[in-house]
This record gives C-alpha cells, sequence and structure tokens, in this order.
C-alpha cells in the first residue's frame, strides 16, 4: 500500500511507532519521523537511518510552523506522538491537553494546509473509562476516569471532524497495552526494575487481580496496516485493537519472576481494585471489527509478555 509514497511517522523514535517504521521501510515507503524525543530511542534513530529511504526531525508538534512545513509533500502521515504516561495527568494537568489533544489538532492543521488526505490515529482503549460489560465494543458509551483518555477521545473528535470536512480517509486505533520488543514503559518494565533493585519482594499495585488483556506489538502494526488499506474518504474508522482474553496482573509477575529466574519473591500488594486513579481493573475489547478485515492476533498474551522480558533481560535495560 505504502511502496513508494512518502509517509510521515510522529512519534517514529518511540516504541509503537519504530515498528510501524519498520513495515514501512519493508513495504518501500519514503519516511519522515518527527518525534521531539523527551521519550524518543535515540538508538532506534541511529538503526533506521542505514536505511535510504528513512530521514528524521527532532520536532515538538506543538510547534506548529515548524510541523506544517516539515510535511510539504506527505501524502500520509501515521501519527503515534502522545504522552503515554496515563498517571502523569495527577501530577500535570496540563500535559494530555498538550501532547495529545492539542499536538493532534496540529497534525491535522499541518494536513489541511498541505493537503494530505489520510491519517492512521493511534487511540486508546482508555477512553472507554469503567466498563461494566466485557468484551468492550467499539460503539459502548463511555465515561471518562482519566485525563489520558478525555484527551484521545478528544483527538479521536477532531480527527472524525476534520475529516468530514476535508475528505480525510482515517483510520483509529483503540489499543490495550502493548508489549514487545524495544517496551520502554508499562507494568513488565515496572515489574522488571522492582525485581532488579530487589530480587525478594515486589509491590504491585492494586490487589493483583486486575485482568488486562495485552497485545504484541508486530500484531499491532499488522492491525493498523490493515485499518489503513480499509480506510475510505471522509470516513471514520474505529477499531479496537487487542486479544480476545486477559490474565491477571499477578499472573504477569510470575512471568516475569519465572524469567529473571528468581525464587521466593514476596507479592505485597497496596490493594484495591485498581492500582491507581484512573486505572482501570478490566480491559477486554472486542475485536470483531477488526477480525472483519481478516485481522488476527498471531502471538499470545503470555508468549508477548515474556518475548518482552527477554528483551529487557537480553539487553541488561535498565
Amino acid at each position: 500500500m505504502f511502496s513508494g509514497k512518502s509517509v510521515v511517522v510522529t512519534g517514529g523514535a518511540g516504541f509503537i511507532g519504530s515498528h510501524v517504521v519498520d513495515e514501512l521501510l519493508l513495504q518501500g515507503a519514503n519516511v519522515l519521523v518527527l518525534d521531539s524525543m523527551r521519550t524518543g530511542q535515540p538508538k532506534i534513530v541511529e538503526a533506521h537511518k542505514k536505511a535510504k529511504n528513512y530521514s528524521f526531525q527532532k520536532l515538538d508538534l506543538l510547534k506548529k510552523d515548524a510541523l506544517i512545513k516539515a510535511c510539504a509533500g506527505a501524502e500520509f502521515i501515521f501519527h503515534l506522538a502522545a504522552n503515554a504516561d496515563i498517571r502523569g495527568g495527577m501530577a500535570n494537568t496540563s500535559i494530555d491537553l498538550e501532547q495529545n489533544t492539542i499536538a493532534t489538532h496540529n497534525v491535522l492543521e499541518a494536513m489541511r494546509l498541505n493537503d494530505i488526505k489520510g491519517i492512521a490515529f493511534s487511540s486508546s482503549g482508555a477512553v472507554y473509562g469503567i466498563q461494566k460489560a466485557f468484551p468492550v465494543p467499539e460503539d459502548a458509551p463511555m465515561i471518562q476516569n482519566s485525563l489520558y483518555g478525555a484527551s484521545k477521545l478528544a483527538g479521536e473528535a477532531l480527527i472524525e471532524a476534520y475529516s468530514e470536512y476535508y475528505g480525510i480517509a482515517n483510520s483509529i486505533y483503540r489499543f490495550v497495552s502493548i508489549v514487545g520488543e524495544r517496551y520502554p514503559h508499562g507494568v513488565v518494565i515496572d515489574f522488571y526494575r522492582k525485581l532488579k533493585k530487589n530480587p525478594r519482594r515486589l509491590e504491585i499495585l492494586g490487589d493483583g487481580k486486575q485482568k488486562k488483556s495485552y497485545l504484541y506489538v508486530k500484531d499491532c502494526v499488522a492491525g493498523m496496516m490493515a485499518g489503513a488499506r480499509a480506510a475510505k474518504a471522509g470516513a471514520t474508522s474505529i477499531y479496537n485493537l487487542g486479544q480476545g482474553y486477559t490474565i491477571g496482573v499477578d499472573t504477569v509477575a510470575d512471568m516475569i519472576v519465572q524469567e529473571m529466574r528468581l525464587n521466593d519473591v514476596e507479592y505485597r500488594h497496596t490493594g484495591g481494585a485498581g492500582g491507581w486513579v484512573g486505572d482501570q481493573p478490566v480491559v477486554l475489547l472486542s475485536t470483531k471489527r477488526m477480525e472483519a478485515l481478516g485481522w488476527k492476533p498471531k502471538v499470545s498474551i503470555e508468549d508477548g509478555v515474556r518475548r518482552t522480558i527477554r528483551y529487557l533481560i537480553e539487553t541488561n535495560s535498565p
């Protein structure tokens, strides 16, 4: 689909974005990565620079004029740059608004002014807030319980409106937690770091009974590509991306302890159904829409978690 096309990837030096770049380069696209490098990984940029059809620009998406200029000549945008720390919004109530919602508006302005007609957007399952019936479909009613989720939902709405106005083809993806190589944040690396510091004891936020779905990063990228292929001008397509089942947080801890070859680790739970204000004790999304496009995950949750912890161990991640 993207062979020979000029494609911008915002956040392309980050975890999911860098895997999108891998796939685009494989397809023969001409890729421009825009990344502020607040959380981007320099080693990823250096590795990608070996490709002749790759270029990189350090750019904060809040610098709208520079963003508009950088996107000149592009034909499609994968917009993955965002603040990904859900808990951080309590301490800094502007970060999600700025890095998620306003940044998305700026990307859409760059598209409008450069006549770019296609976008794929990384939203989040966090937009659903607390649900009672599972698996959650895309048309479920939503009550926000985090500024992060609210900011992502606002970004979705902006994309829908711009697409209606300017004939943009879009695909929007509501992710569960994504795991895999280059993984920078989340429960797996949190547990890994805690156990490196103290291999005898592990603090687990909440009661450890939270049930979560996790998706391997390459399955996530395959889903994004499938949705982008199916997108229609002026129409909004929203897809959940996840697995059809969940595992408990304590089970994740068990797998990490096993992979780190530790014994007699004491689990200490902080208590409560959720690990923090804004947490979702259960995350299980319906993926029927995505499956209708022929997509299915190839890697199980368990294998994805184990691949992630093995990557952290093998790369001696801090």
